[in-house]
């Protein structure tokens, strides 16, 4: 599907392995990779990330890569922390973030009906039409696995709920980002990984 590997940014604390699985199915190949050169030519790029914000954004900021990413112009996908970290900022520990998509990560609200982190498997409510999203229905699956996320905006293509909306899928010029994890999704979240490959094509 793809003539170049896929990079997959090595933010820190990532399990990798499922995701370069998913992607092997699509018969892409990557490489985990902090090397600047690598990531610019590369023609997808993904953001991966599990743990803290303010903790990637300081491996990101010891490679240069705070420097490198925005500035990225072909298709980069955010994925779960990966996400935040393409927002202005997180509530966690003030983390500042890359500034792409505009908005903070803040904790979700908790209850024992709904506690946190969200765990598991939430439908999407779909806000806007996008390729990323292509052949996904409203109300399709996916799996989740967080404390924070960023709140509803002009850019968010689809949504999700724990006790209150969030940000579940979001598109700014040639960065998308989701906070579910779809390499762990079954075949809707391979199907949005595939509509990500050929976004470029």
């Amino acid at each position: 599907m793809v003539d170049s590997p896929v990079a997959i940014i090595d933010s820190g604390g990532a399990n990798i392995a499922s995701l370069r699985f998913a992607l092997q199915r699509l018969d892409a190949d990557s490489v985990l990779t902090t090397n600047t050169n690598v990531i610019r030519r590369a023609k997808h790029v993904i953001l991966p990330g599990v743990g803290a914000a303010a903790s990637a954004m300081h491996k990101l900021q010891k490679t240069g890569l705070d420097e490198v990413i925005p500035k990225l112009q072909q298709p980069v996908l955010g994925i779960c922390l990966g996400m935040q970290l393409l927002a202005d900022g997180s509530d966690e520990n003030d983390a500042n973030c890359l500034n792409i998509f505009a908005g903070s990560a803040t904790k979700l609200p908790g209850s024992v009906s709904h506690p946190v982190p969200n765990m598991g498997w939430c439908p999407l409510k779909i806000l806007q039409s996008n390729p990323l999203l292509s052949g996904i229905y409203d109300g399709a699956h996916f799996y989740f696995l967080h404390s924070y996320a960023l709140p509803v905006r002009g850019s968010t293509l689809a949504s999700a709920t724990h006790m209150g909306d969030f940000a579940a899928v979001i598109a700014e010029r040639n960065f998308y980002a989701t906070q579910f994890h779809p390499e762990r999704s079954g075949s809707a979240g391979s199907r949005l990984l595939k509509n990500f490959l050929e976004i470029g094509q």
